[in-house]
């Protein structure tokens, strides 16, 4: 059995866990493979952008010195559409019919607005009602000179930065390595999802809920495993693993019975980080070191697990990806309606978040028992209730954590 435990604060947990994460390696990836990726490396601008003169319109490219006695007729020397370009000089009168987009001849000096324009009949020539205050023109280098930081390291990729990138001609970046997860539910009273269900035996839902909530996360979930409450298997399975994964997570056996193989391993095996945190639902949960490779020991209740991996694992991944932009935080909130229970730890309520009057107020969402899981699906924060205190009364100031993917 496991010595009398010494129960930290959840933000000392967490602490410790960060400590002993790393940021992983590099590797480069086509930049249609890297939405969600976070960037290794700064990404530098390949040239200017634009890097012609572009036109703003579709319209008439003029001469600076021939804006003007409008309305006034010119010389169509030129169609220039899109991906096409007149590589000479207009001449006095002279105009080129251009689209939006286009290359603008080097001495033109204004884009006359298609809607200012009136044919005249012949083909070779067009009539400009009026000029316009703005150039129309965009200049070379306007939004990027080259060399210019695009995306900076640590950058993570959106939508927006791959329309970036491809802009440039970049195909592909270096980012840092997904984390390599490992999922090893243990408990003899597991059955499978599908197989049949013998009496006082239940579904294993935690190893199927963690590797979607690790991928959600970023991470690249290496195995899903379960296996019987037997010490000798747990121990060759959880070496393997580590071996294998940056990050090793458990569900099941962290508690104090004579099955609780996980917490008997984190005392005599492991270098113990801790195994005791003060918080409701989810007490014990363990975290150590196992073959040099981190190991969180998570509880085999669902609502538990559900709440240590948004508190502690979502943060570990995030740094180990690269991430140094998202802050995980505690952020202020209205509490959405009474709760009244009092706790001995801090407790952690699954909530919804709207907004009443302009503020941001989050209201408990079903049971906060550690085993109940009729509600994760609808969790989007976690609302901490102190220790010590009568709960909280709607209205009242709160802390909350908002889910990674909310």
């Amino acid at each position: 059995m496991l010595d009398k435990r010494v129960a930290i604060r959840v933000e000392e947990a967490q602490k410790r866990l960060l400590e002993n994460a790393v940021m992983l390696g590099a590797e480069k990836i086509g930049i249609a493979d890297a939405n969600g990726r976070i960037l290794a490396q700064e990404v530098a601008a390949t040239m200017a952008m634009p890097y012609f003169r572009r036109s703003g319109y579709d319209g008439f490219a003029i001469r600076a010195e021939d804006d003007a006695n409008y309305p006034r007729t010119f010389q169509v020397v030129a169609d220039v559409p899109c991906g096409s370009a007149y590589n000479h000089d207009l001449q006095e009168n002279e105009t080129v019919r251009i689209m939006t987009g286009a290359k603008v001849p080097e001495n033109a000096g204004k884009i006359i607005m298609l809607e200012q324009s009136r044919e005249t009949g012949d083909a070779t020539t067009i009539t400009l009602i009026n000029t316009h205050k703005n150039t129309n023109i965009t200049e070379r280098g306007e939004e990027f000179e080259a060399g210019a930081t695009l995306l900076q390291a640590h950058h993570h990729l959106n939508p927006g930065s791959i329309s970036l990138l491809a802009a440039f001609g970049i195909p592909a970046v270096t980012v840092f390595r997904r984390p390599r997860v490992a999922i090893l539910s243990t408990g003899s009273e597991l059955v499978q999802p599908g197989a049949p269900l013998p009496d006082g035996k239940i579904f294993n839902s935690n190893h199927l809920m963690l590797a979607a909530l690790a991928k959600e996360a970023g991470a690249e979930v290496i195995a899903v495993e379960q296996i019987e409450d037997d010490l000798a298997l747990t121990k060759n399975r959880l070496t393997d693993l580590a071996k294998q994964a940056d990050l090793v997570l458990t569900t099941g056996g962290v508690s104090v019975g004579d099955f609780d193989f996980m917490a008997i391993i984190a005392k005599e095996d492991a270098e113990l980080l801790y195994n005791k945190i003060q918080m409701r639902p989810g007490s014990v949960t363990t975290a150590m070191r196992y073959e040099n490779t981190l190991v969180a020991a998570l509880s085999g209740n669902p609502g538990a697990c559900f709440t240590a991996f948004h508190l502690l694992i979502a943060p570990v991944l995030a740094k180990m990806s690269g991430d140094i932009e998202t802050q995980f935080t505690f952020q202020p909130a209205k509490m959405g309606a009474d709760y009244s229970k009092n706790n001995a730890y801090d407790r952690f309520l699954r909530g919804q978040l709207l907004y009443e009057a302009g503020e941001l107020t989050a209201v408990p969402v079903g049971s906060d028992m550690s085993s109940a899981l009729g509600n994760l699906h609808l969790t989007e924060c976690l609302i901490k209730i102190p220790s010590g205190k009568t709960g909280k009364n709607k209205g009242e100031e709160i802390e909350i954590w908002r889910l990674s993917s909310k």
